[in-house]
């Protein structure tokens, strides 16, 4: 008989968190990156453009105390902790997008496309390779900076988050590897299959956590002593199609509401819940929100030759706009470094 493990949730700490010290009035600074398959191009853009104007090609990582990130955001999330600098992560899409989601033409695309009815439609083993490439043997334990990257257990159905242990309570995940993170948090339904992980079967955050902003803020006001007015996020997105419930959707069936229709009209409500939420809690004068403008022609999550043309440019455009504002708000100065909490 095949091994089934308890729930996660079975294990949850009832009582509230022990709130650890922050010194009143210092900043708690979030960065949080959505998901989106290789359109992390866009984020990683926008990251390197500020690490290149603004911090002299230093790693952007230095100036947040958290950093959540859901699919191919926990990818860049776990980059920047492994200590690599934006540019570095923007090259893993750059150099090797081509790999993780090679392209397909002629009877090759045809052939995907009817595989795609019934299979994933990517070889997941490009993607493991290139993680365990980037990331080696080192575990949450070796972060440099606290991690939150939303995942989703499939044995049990639940959302499964990865932390570090930057709280006394966070013991679980310290000794997970971040290449194994990673592949769980990017396993999007019909583009790779469900990882198996002892027992467990883990799938991308992004099917409830696309945008992990609140993720990362409710951890933050719950493990730390922080006013919420102290606190400020950088929200970086990577994209969102156009939608409306037109007349034929309204009234439409299955084919109407097609798996990817669903699950793109999902991913914008929470994002878009999830950015109402943390505007309400710390005011939205303290959340800065970047995306890409909204398309009737977006670019699909595995299009590589269109997100390499096309995003860094509207990265390096928005970053112009906004710039100044994120070196003030964000990058006037290195946070202290994160202490990782001792084994209890």
């Amino acid at each position: 008989m095949n091994y089934v493990p308890p729930r996660r949730s079975d294990g949850t700490i009832q009582h509230a968190r022990l709130k650890q010290p922050w010194p009143r009035g210092r900043p708690f600074r979030i960065l949080s990156i959505d998901g989106g398959g290789i359109r992390g191009v866009f984020p990683a853009a926008v990251l390197a453009e500020l690490e290149s104007r603004f911090l002299g090609g230093a790693s952007i990582a230095n100036h947040f105390d958290m950093i959540a990130g859901t699919s191919t955001g926990g990818i860049i999330a776990l980059a920047l902790a492994h200590g690599m600098t934006a540019r570095q992560a923007l090259n893993i899409y750059l150099e090797r997008g081509d790999r993780i989601f090679p392209p397909a033409a002629g009877l090759g695309k045809v052939s995907r496309a009817l595989r795609w009815v019934f299979k994933p439609k990517h070889d997941q083993t490009a993607l493991k390779d290139e993680l365990l490439r980037i990331f080696g043997g080192k575990v949450l334990d070796d972060a440099i900076t606290r991690l939150v990257i939303p995942s989703f257990e499939g044995r049990h159905g639940e959302p499964f988050l990865y932390k570090t242990p930057h709280h006394p309570d966070y013991q679980k995940d310290r000794h997970k590897k971040f290449a194994h993170v990673a592949l769980h948090t990017t396993a999007a339904p019909s583009y790779y299959p469900g990882v198996e992980d002892d027992g467990y079967i883990m799938i991308d955050g992004g099917i409830w956590a696309n945008n992990p902003v609140m993720n990362a803020l409710v951890d933050a006001l719950a493990c730390f002593d922080i006013a919420r007015e102290d606190v400020r996020i950088l929200s970086l997105g990577t994209g969102e199609s156009t939608f409306t419930v037109d007349e034929r959707a309204r009234n439409g069936g299955i084919k109407d509401w097609a798996f990817l229709r669903s699950f793109n009209a999902a991913a914008r409500a929470q994002s878009r819940n999830a950015l109402g939420q943390a505007y309400l809690l710390i005011g939205k004068n303290n959340v800065t929100r970047i995306d890409v403008p909204e398309s009737d022609a977006p670019i699909a999550m595995d299009d590589v030759q269109r997100s390499i043309r096309e995003l860094p440019m509207v990265a390096r455009s928005l970053v112009e706009g906004a710039g100044h504002h994120i070196e003030r708000v964000f990058l006037d100065g290195e946070v202290e470094q994160y202490i990782r909490c001792p084994i209890t």
